[in-house]
């Protein structure tokens, strides 16, 4: 019987806002239930990320029934916002590419301008199964994704953590570490695993679900920033450039597609097929 089981579940309802940790969750073609359908976008429709604003990780979004989602920041009142009617298709910008969403009530946008001092939208996406495609060099046909940057899910491993903060711990910066586990906004979170073995996971059974593993997950700024503070470091970026460099990614995790659905509980065997 396999050693490895699911740690923790993560999801985040508004891009780069913090989430929840629920003890289950279905599994969409997408990604996880409820996972980033909605995000914040600048004046010219650029999708705003913790990469610009730092400060959206001291924020948090908790979904309700029916996609609603519960919003709640330092200094602000909490927020209720209502699933958008359908209507004209928004189109916002991510890495460069179009992606056509809802704009949500106009509450929303004075809640978010007011919180990070800019001018700020939240957008819905109404119809993940048809708006945004995965990577077309790495997708089967038809697969899809949420506003995730990329890839419907991230699994990382609780060793390859351990691992990774005992190389900063020995680097330029050990003040800063070790690091949790929530720089790295993962959806599975698994233990049992040896350190980087998740990097030849090509095929994975969670529970119900069966997933695909992709590719590594190549890091940004994002796993910098102090997700209770917001401030800034070095690390783990100096370690992942100096230990973990897979082609051009600074690499911590492996992206997941679902080829099978079905219901993923922490504690949940997990099994690696091939």
């Amino acid at each position: 019987m396999s050693n490895l089981y699911v740690q923790s579940l993560h999801v985040h309802p508004v891009k780069s806002v913090a989430g929840i940790a629920p003890d289950a969750v279905a599994v969409e073609p997408w990604g996880l239930a409820g996972d980033r359908r909605w995000a914040v976008i600048d004046v010219e429709g650029a999708i705003i990320t913790q990469r610009q604003q730092a400060r959206l990780a001291l924020a948090s979004a908790r979904p309700l029934e029916g996609g609603r989602v519960a919003l709640s920041a330092p200094g602000m009142a909490d927020l209720i916002v209502e699933v958008p009617e359908a209507g004209p298709l928004e189109p916002v910008v991510l890495f460069g590419k179009k992606i056509e969403t809802v704009v949500a009530a106009r509450t929303a946008a004075d809640w978010f301008s007011a919180y990070l001092d800019l001018p700020a939208r939240l957008v819905h996406l109404d119809d993940p199964a048809v708006r945004r495609p995965v990577d077309p060099d790495y997708a089967l046909p038809g697969e899809t994704v949420s506003l995730a940057d990329g890839y419907p899910l991230l699994v990382t491993t609780l060793a390859s953590l351990d691992a990774l903060n005992a190389l900063i711990a020995e680097g330029d910066h050990p003040e800063e570490g070790p690091l949790p586990m929530n720089r790295f906004r993962p959806s599975l979170v698994v233990a049992g695993a040896e350190a980087w073995a998740e990097d030849g996971w090509r095929r994975v059974a969670v529970g119900d679900a069966v997933f695909r593993g992709v590719r590594e997950c190549g890091r940004c700024v994002v796993t910098t920033t102090d997700q209770v503070t917001g401030e800034r470091g070095k690390e783990p970026l100096k370690t992942l450039a100096r230990h973990r460099r897979i082609g051009k990614s600074l690499a911590f995790g492996r992206q997941l597609v679902p080829v099978r659905l079905g219901t993923v509980r922490v504690g949940d065997e997990v099994r690696v097929l091939e």
